[in-house]
């Protein structure tokens, strides 16, 4: 069992054999403080960044493939927040918001999904490195949370009987957030593939009311670890396993070496015109908000 008192930043699945379930369990600290201190949000902001990087944290883990990728992003028009992103990729995180200010400050202090979003969208994208193939879902904003949103597209676009829990707090200047995510494989053992999707699943009937007994604050106490809480709700099951953890990390992407190399595949007349009167480009990063300034003739070297 992991140190409780370091038992942050982390990712743990597990199954349940006799009921042909599995789940993903997380929990992140400084990499949401790392995170977010880029950005000096407001407290609703950060909640909901917080929020979805531990979607993309329980989602993105389940990747078999190393290097693939799982993005989310929440999407609207007319809403407060205009776009939400957030990635995961080998343990790496990284996420931004970008919002209305203005707007934002006419809001309540805590606002519901649809006041931030509006009549918005989440798009849930793999990217599978080993394969080269992508593959992605749309649905709604319509819930309370981006966590009942992200457990409608599994049910609705992969018919896979989901369930999906998230609590954020932020004590003593720092934010700690936990997630649980379980899923019905029907027909089979866990880990063997779908054979095909039943319209009844007693089994996870069963299930699924032991995992909504899970509270948020559960979920964000560092002083419980995650192999607690799975045994918290799973004690009297004949069996559990662990199938492996994942560690996170907060993993911004961009280097001066690569937005070098982007900015080579421009032509030189297109530089010039990005570059200010002294020949400097300013690359600004959405995800670490750093400006990374860049001669043209560097970026020709």
């Amino acid at each position: 069992m992991a140190d409780v008192s370091t038992d942050l930043d982390r990712a743990l699945g597990f199954a349940i054999p006799a009921h042909n379930g599995r789940g993903r369990i997380a929990r992140l600290g400084p990499v949401l403080d790392t995170v977010l201190a880029a950005h000096a949000y407001p407290p609703a902001i950060e909640a909901l960044l917080a929020e979805a990087l531990t979607l993309g944290a329980l989602i993105g883990s389940t990747l078999k493939d190393d290097a693939g990728q799982l993005t989310l992003q929440a999407q609207t028009e007319n809403g407060v927040v205009r776009l939400l992103v957030v990635d995961y990729r080998g343990g790496e995180l990284r996420g931004y918001v970008d919002f209305d200010a203005d707007r934002l400050a006419e809001a309540p202090a805590e606002p519901t999904l649809f006041a931030l979003f509006g009549q918005g969208y989440l798009a849930i994208t793999f990217d599978l490195a080993s394969t080269g193939e992508r593959y992605q879902g749309i649905v709604p904003l319509d819930g309370a949370s981006l966590a009942e949103v992200a457990e409608r597209y599994f049910i609705q676009s992969e018919q896979i009987p989901s369930l999906m829990r998230v609590g954020v707090r932020r004590e003593g200047g720092h934010v700690v957030a936990g997630g649980l995510f379980l899923q019905h494989l029907p027909q089979g053992e866990v880990g063997r593939e779908r054979l095909h999707v039943r319209h009844d699943h007693p089994e996870w009937d069963h299930v699924a009311a032991l995992g909504a007994t899970m509270g948020a604050d559960e979920l964000a106490d560092p002083a419980l670890s995650l192999e607690t809480l799975i045994w918290r709700l799973f004690n009297e099951e004949s069996e559990v396993r662990l199938l492996g953890e994942s560690r996170l990390t907060r993993g911004c992407r961009c280097t001066a070496e690569h937005i070098r190399s982007v900015l080579t595949k421009f032509p030189l007349e297109e530089q010039r015109e990005m570059a200010d009167d002294d020949g400097v480009i300013a690359v600004d990063c959405r995800f670490c908000s750093t400006v990374f300034p860049v001669r043209i003739d560097s970026t020709l070297a």
